[in-house]
């Protein structure tokens, strides 16, 4: 049952028993506040502390909707006709948000979008004829694509990375590792906006600040986000921008999935492919997931240090 499974999860986080978690859950779902439980209720919850009541909150919130959301893209992708054994394997695998959100990219209902049109227009063969023959000369193999609806081989070149670069920005597992990657390597940028020195005083220790993602307290990563929303501070994420080599590291990484080498006409065309993918589809797109995960991580620390301060005090009341 999925409870029991949420439960055992709560459970190996908060170093408890798989019954003192589902039994603390049944009391929240009662309507019990985590104080009162924390207090008024350690023998049904076998003693578990505040701290440990609160993360177990938490996480009963988010696997919840973890679940609620892995449900709706089970029957979207069913829907749709596209459910296989494997593909549900890997959702119901997934324990992240992103993670799921990653997998279920590709079959997502939207706009219609370059990558379709490029396809609409018969180019799907020849993307994939770059990818398989790297011997081959791109602008030669597009020579025999160009009709009335692509004027010539640059544009069916153009159509051929359209759906490339999708293809490539949809990879689950390639998402995956380039997002951990950035969680690793990537550094917090805070930069004061133009003219605005002066009315955003009460800002200036961020005016020119830098310091690794990963480390960002939650007072200073708070204290950037408000300077933004107060269009003081321009914020960016940065990855690898001190090297200087000609593909960068996360370049490398998409180029690698794809076992895209350097000395073949297909291969550094498809270079050119991964670095235009990174720049243009995948780099916002995860410097947004960083933004928002900076941003949960640093109110949930600030809660957590609310409550240990209001406990303090209290009980010196």
């Amino acid at each position: 049952m999925a409870s029991e499974r949420i439960a055992a999860i709560i459970a190996a986080e908060i170093a408890a028993r798989p019954e003192q978690a589902a039994a603390a859950i049944g009391l929240l779902d009662e309507g019990a506040t985590v104080p009162f439980v924390a207090r008024y209720r350690k023998e049904v919850t076998g003693g578990l502390d505040d701290t440990q009541l609160r993360l177990l909150a938490e996480r009963l919130a988010y696997l919840r909707e973890l679940d609620a959301r892995r449900d709706t893209i089970l029957g979207s992708i069913r829907e749709q006709g596209k459910l296989t054994e494997e593909l549900e394997t890997k959702i119901a695998a997934a324990v992240t948000k992103a993670e799921l959100e990653d997998i279920y990219l590709p079959y997502k209902p939207k706009r219609r979008t370059k990558a379709e049109i490029a396809r609409e227009r018969g180019l799907g063969p020849l993307a994939e004829a770059i990818l398989a023959d790297r011997a081959a000369v791109p602008a030669e193999l597009a020579l025999s694509y160009i009709s009335e609806q692509v004027a010539d081989a640059k544009a069916a070149l153009e159509g051929a990375r359209d759906i490339l670069s999708e293809q490539f920005a949809e990879n689950a597992d390639l998402v995956g590792k380039l997002r951990s990657y950035m969680k690793e390597r990537a550094f917090m940028r805070s930069r004061v906006v133009d003219g605005k020195q002066e009315a955003g005083a009460k800002f200036s220790d961020y005016f020119d600040h830098v310091e690794r993602w990963a480390n960002v307290p939650s007072h200073r990563a708070l204290a950037m986000l408000r300077g933004r929303n107060e269009e003081v501070l321009s914020l960016d994420i940065e990855v690898d921008a001190d090297d200087a080599s000609p593909v960068k590291p996360v370049e490398r990484m998409i180029a690698d999935a794809y076992a895209i080498g350097r000395q073949l006409p297909g291969d550094r065309w498809l270079m050119e492919v991964a670095g235009w993918t990174w720049r243009i589809k995948l780099s916002l797109h995860l410097t947004l997931d960083l933004m928002r995960d900076l941003r949960e991580r640093a109110e949930e620390e600030a809660i957590h240090v609310f409550a240990r301060n209001l406990k303090d005090l209290l009980l010196a009341a």
